[in-house]
C-alpha cells in the first residue's frame, strides 16, 4: 500500500477534479466491495454514547468505517457525520425521532462523502458541510476556526491537512461534555496515510490541533482500524502497559458477537499509546533511528504503510 499511497497523492495533484473524484470512489468501492461483498456493511452493532446533553449514536458502514447521529438532547435537532449509507442514516433518524438539519463532512473521499447528494436528494432542507470544494453537495464551505451549531451543540471546525487538502475535523462542546470527530486524521492509536500531505503538516495537526484539545475531549475516527494500529505501536514501544492494556480491550470489544465498536478513545489515551502523537518521546524517536517530531513522524508513517502484524 505504500506505493499506491504515492500513487494516490500523485493523481491527486495532476489530474482535473472530475477525474479524480471518479478515480477515488471506484477505489473505496471496490475496497468495500471486496471485504464485505454485497452486505453493504461490516459486521458491528450500532452503539449510542450519552453525554450530558448530547448523545452520539454510532453507525458501522461499508467494510470498517464509521459514521456518526449526533444529537442534542436539548432541541432534538441533530447532525450527520459523513453519511456514505444514506439508508442507515435515514433510519437510525426516524428511530431516534430527531431532526435531522446538518451534514459534517470530513472529507472528499467516496466512502465518507459518497452518500451526500443521496442524503440531500431526501432532505433538501440540510446544512453540508466540508472543508474542499471536491466534497459531493457542500453548500456550506467552512475552514479553520469557523464555528457553527446543531441544536444548542457548539461545533468548531479544526482544519487538519494532509490526509486530503481540505480535511476538517468537528470538535463539539456541550457545557463540560466533548468530543471531536476526526475523520480520517486521528484513529485510536494511528493517523490517516498522507495521501496528499506532508509529515510536517501532520505533525501540526496531531500535536497543535487535536493534541491540545483537552485531554478528556472523546475522540470518534472514520474508521476500525483499531487492532491493526495498536499491533503497529506494540511494535513501536513493545514495553508499553497502557498499549498492551489497550490490545486486550479491543480484542474483547471485536471478538464479542456482533463485534462492538472500539470508539470513541480520548485524547489522553491516545497520547499514551498512539506513536503518532508520541513523536516527541525518546522511545518512539528511538525507535524511528531519528531526533525531531517531524522526521519522526515521517519515518513511523513510511514504516506503517508497509507493516504487517505478526500473527
Amino acid at each position: 500500500m505504500g506505493g499506491f499511497s504515492s500513487l494516490f497523492s500523485a493523481v491527486s495533484r495532476s489530474l482535473p477534479l472530475a477525474v479524480t473524484q471518479r478515480a477515488t470512489a471506484l477505489y473505496f468501492k471496490a475496497s468495500a466491495l471486496s471485504a464485505v461483498g454485497l452486505r453493504g456493511s461490516h459486521s458491528c452493532q450500532t452503539q449510542q454514547v450519552m453525554a450530558g446533553g448530547l448523545r452520539v449514536r454510532v453507525l458501522p458502514a461499508l467494510s470498517d468505517n464509521y459514521m456518526y447521529l449526533l444529537v442534542c438532547g436539548n432541541t432534538n435537532q441533530a447532525a450527520v457525520v459523513d453519511p456514505v449509507d444514506p439508508d442507515s442514516v435515514v433510519a437510525a433518524v426516524q428511530e431516534e425521532g430527531v431532526t435531522l438539519t446538518t451534514v459534517l463532512t470530513t472529507h472528499h473521499h467516496w466512502d465518507h462523502a459518497g452518500g451526500n447528494k443521496e442524503l440531500l436528494k431526501r432532505m433538501p432542507s440540510l446544512a453540508v458541510v466540508g472543508g474542499d470544494i471536491r466534497i459531493d453537495g457542500v453548500v456550506n464551505p467552512v475552514g479553520h476556526g469557523d464555528a457553527l451549531k446543531v441544536g444548542g451543540l457548539e461545533v468548531s471546525c479544526l482544519a487538519t491537512p494532509c490526509h486530503t487538502t481540505g480535511h476538517i475535523c468537528y470538535y463539539v462542546q456541550d457545557g463540560e461534555d466533548r468530543l471531536v470527530f476526526t475523520g480520517d486524521t486521528l484513529f485510536l492509536a494511528g493517523c490517516g496515510r498522507f495521501f496528499e500531505g506532508t509529515a510536517e503538516q501532520m505533525q501540526e495537526a496531531l500535536e497543535a490541533r487535536l493534541g491540545k484539545l483537552p485531554p478528556d475531549t472523546a475522540v470518534y475516527c472514520g474508521h476500525e482500524y483499531s487492532l491493526q494500529n495498536l499491533a503497529f505501536a506494540a511494535h513501536v514501544e513493545p514495553d508499553s502497559r497502557e498499549i498492551k492494556e489497550k490490545i486486550r480491550w479491543v480484542e474483547e470489544q471485536r471478538g464479542a458477537n456482533p463485534a462492538r465498536p472500539t470508539v470513541p478513545s480520548t485524547v489522553a489515551e491516545e497520547l499514551m499509546i498512539n506513536p503518532f502523537m508520541r513523536t516527541g518521546q525518546p522511545s518512539v524517536q528511538s525507535h524511528a533511528g531519528t531526533n525531531t517530531v517531524v522526521e519522526t513522524m515521517r519515518a513511523l508513517r513510511a514504516e506503517k504503510d508497509n507493516f504487517k502484524a505478526k500473527k
